[in-house]
């Protein structure tokens, strides 16, 4: 047995990219407002899981000082950092769809295109 590195080994470095990706297809092909907020939510997470599962340690445990010397830790920066970035998507998301009923209210339209017609009409 080898100690090659397989895809299955870091499986959730495949689903990162594949929320990466369907977030980024989603914020791009469409034109609906709400659905660009949920394509950045998708995208957002995706670099959520990518934190944590750096910050993972194969063996470690949490960082709670022992008598052994020989006891490998978790680093616990990433966990913390990313309690701090899901509360800021929240509010972020929060903003983006307060700002979205705006717009609608304004245009009488989520529709990117559909709002861009009309500043055309005013302008």
């Amino acid at each position: 047995m080898t100690d090659a590195i397989t895809w299955v080994d870091h499986y959730n470095y495949w689903i990162v990219i594949l929320l990466m990706m369907i977030g980024f297809y989603t914020i791009i092909a469409s034109d609906n407002l709400v659905k660009k907020i949920i394509g950045l939510n998708i995208f957002q997470t995706s670099v959520f899981i990518l934190f944590i599962s750096m910050g993972k340690m194969p063996g470690g445990v949490a960082p709670i000082l022992r008598d052994d010397p020989t006891t490998l830790y978790s680093n616990p920066l990433p966990h913390v950092l990313i309690l701090t970035a899901i509360v800021v998507g929240v509010a972020t998301t929060a903003l983006g769809l307060a700002l979205v009923v705006r717009i609608n209210e304004a245009y009488g339209s989520i529709e990117e295109d559909e709002i861009h017609e009309q500043d055309q009409l005013v302008s």
